[in-house]
């Protein structure tokens, strides 16, 4: 079996980024109609671009978490230059659930929920695509009955 790497979802992070370009091309637009005559220097556009500070904070964030499902183990590595990784091992996964929003329902986007036997009993990963599927596919290479998930 070929490793599985699973990232959270760039739906919403697209989202933002559609937003925030909007927000600088209204703040351009604004400028030149209205404000050009007064002040020659685009104050407006120039600080409108700190908007897209947030999707690519959130685009900064997604490249920091990745799943991968290899084999017989489920790695979880956060971080981008200074790296966590936590491996469990599949035959010791529990239970795994999937929890939508209702918006999250709407984009087919979900958290899912691994919980293991051990200490550190629970693994949440955010705003993953299609959660049933990777929920349904964790628990088959675990070796377990599929449990049901939160809609």
């Amino acid at each position: 079996m070929a490793d599985i790497v699973i990232r959270p979802s760039l739906k919403f992070i697209k989202a933002g980024y559609v937003c925030a370009l909007l927000v600088v091309c209204a703040a351009v637009i604004v400028h030149y109609k209205y404000l050009a005559a007064q002040y020659p220097r685009p104050y407006l556009p120039i600080a409108s671009v700190i908007v897209l500070l947030w999707p690519i904070k959130r685009h900064l964030q997604r490249q920091s978490v990745k799943l991968t499902l290899s084999g017989e183990k489920l790695r979880y590595e956060t971080g981008l230059t200074s790296k966590s990784t936590r491996i469990i091992q599949l035959p010791k996964v529990q239970d795994v659930r999937f929890i939508q929003s209702i918006w999250q329902r709407v984009f087919n986007v979900g958290d899912i929920s691994i919980e293991t036997a051990g200490e550190n009993s629970r693994l949440v990963v955010e705003n993953l695509d299609q959660p049933r599927e990777l929920a349904e596919q964790i628990t088959d290479a675990s070796g377990h009955p599929a449990s049901g998930g939160l809609h």
